[in-house]
């Protein structure tokens, strides 16, 4: 089986209630449990948001650090899922349902596959 990314996507300032939080919980853990069930869960794990990122990059020979996420964007990963599946049209069918439990949109990005050894 090949391993997916899926990545939930947040836009900045739109911050759900509590209530609507403790339903979207509710709903990721249900997802969870459905993906563990099928043998389709590898990992998963939400982030806090993007302003406590810290970007790492060396350049001209010197280790940099900054602030912040590395893209300027509204939209910031928020989360993510890794996951077994049979083929792309299944990941994208765990996908829908993970769009749905997060109600945020789902990126999915298969891994590149490991060369022969």
């Amino acid at each position: 089986m090949k391993q997916y990314l899926m990545s939930v996507y947040n836009v900045e300032g739109d911050a759900p209630s509590a209530e609507e939080m403790d339903s979207i919980y509710k709903a990721v853990d249900a997802f969870n449990t459905e993906l563990r069930t099928k043998g389709a869960w590898v990992f998963a794990g939400g982030l806090h948001p993007a302003d406590t990122a810290t970007v790492v990059r060396a350049k001209d020979g010197e280790i940099l650090t900054t602030d912040g996420p590395f893209a300027e964007t509204k939209e910031q990963l928020g989360g993510f899922w890794v996951i077994k599946a049979a083929d792309l049209d299944e990941a994208l069918a765990l996908a829908s349902q993970a769009t749905t439990a997060c109600r945020a949109p789902v990126e999915v990005r298969p891994f590149q596959d490991e060369p022969e050894s």
